[in-house]
């Protein structure tokens, strides 16, 4: 059953557009990631399903109820906003039974919620604590264990993690992933960071200037992008200007020729392409190795060894591949080396240029 429909849902500021007939389903149980760059419209995208904001145009049916309309305060909605929004005078307890108290809960029954949300978030030594006197990543937990104090049926969650560190972060996004699995709770959640939707998401929709541009899992995106914008903002890529040749492949500026396996080849023949391979799917090999199909000769012109993975970019005479690998599997790279980059055909994507407006 699907439990969030949008429908054409827009949203005009005057006469810009900051969400642009958008329609959405979104799948029962599922965490989904709105993902895309600043000013895409994502967080406006959350703030009407929310109720926060009201859409010029469309509607948004949740369980089969038109709820386009209705107020934030009866949708029964749970959110964490960027900011967290946590009251600073009161204890962390208190913060937590903050909504049963707004429901007008019995006292007994909010002390059973409060302790056993607080066992949930690993956190039940804190209830007496003070909100201001815990870290981060604390403060972060009791966000989401008041967000879902009531039970809510819809968790929305809008860049909960971006003013944490780096390692707080990663460490919190699976926390929050596996508690979402372990409540079962339809999820969404904005982030511009794709690492954090790949992470955490069961489904991505990217976002490019108001606009739904691809939806789809996490590895299938990566993957098989539907343009360049999408191949460019999900993970690390090599995007090269190309050129079909007649013959069911496509050449570089320089003329080089570049085999694409059949079946991977979505764009239209008469289309402005680009060439998309992903860095750990470039392999590199010696100059010394036999020139062949889909071998670029280079020079290794900058390495990065971080020890678990080595990233090197190697200049083409025109363009440049950068390529994720490990010093395991390409031992010896050096700077200024001679080498030759093998582009493997069922790693080359064709995807659909991006549109200059």
């Amino acid at each position: 059953m699907t439990h969030l429909t949008l429908q054409a849902v827009t949203k005009r500021f005057n006469t810009a557009y900051a969400v642009d007939h958008v329609d959405l389903s979104v799948p029962d149980g599922k965490l989904v990631c709105f993902l895309g760059p600043s000013g895409c419209g994502k967080t406006t995208l959350l703030r009407m399903i929310a109720g926060l904001e009201t859409p010029s145009s469309g509607s948004i049916n949740f369980a089969g109820r038109d709820i386009t309309h209705l107020p934030a305060n009866q949708r029964d909605f749970g959110m964490v906003f960027q900011s967290l929004a946590l009251f600073p005078h009161m204890t962390v307890a208190q913060n937590v039974a903050y909504p049963l108290r707004l429901r007008k809960t019995d006292k007994a029954a909010q002390g059973r919620r409060v302790t056993e949300l607080l066992e949930l978030i690993q956190l039940p030594h804190m209830a007496n604590r003070q909100v201001t006197q815990l870290s981060g990543g604390q403060r972060q937990r009791v966000a989401i264990a008041r967000a879902i104090a009531s039970s809510p049926k819809l968790l929305l969650l809008d860049e909960p993690l971006s003013a944490l560190d780096a390692k707080l972060r990663e460490a919190m996004q699976v926390e929050i992933r596996l508690l979402q699995q372990r409540l079962g709770i339809t999820t969404i959640m904005v982030t511009h960071d794709q690492r954090e939707a790949m992470t955490m998401a069961d489904e991505i929709v990217v976002m490019e200037k108001g606009r739904i541009a691809q939806v789809g899992k996490p590895l299938d995106i990566y993957r098989d992008p539907v343009s360049e914008f999408v191949a460019d903002f999900i993970g690390l890529g090599n995007i090269l200007p190309v050129t079909h040749d007649g013959r069911g492949g496509v050449s570089l500026p320089g003329g080089q020729q570049i085999v694409v396996t059949q079946s991977e080849r979505k764009a239209d023949a008469t289309s402005d392409v680009r060439l998309l391979i992903r860095p750990e799917d470039v392999c590199v090999k010696t100059a010394f190795a036999e020139a062949g199909p889909n071998r670029l000769s280079g020079t290794v012109t900058f390495i990065r060894d971080v020890g678990a993975s080595l990233e090197a970019t190697i200049d083409c005479s025109g363009f440049s591949l950068t390529v994720a690998t490990t010093s395991r599997e390409t031992p010896g790279l050096a700077l200024g080396m001679p080498v030759l980059a093998e582009l493997p055909a069922h790693a080359c994507k064709l995807v659909a240029a991006r549109q200059i407006h």
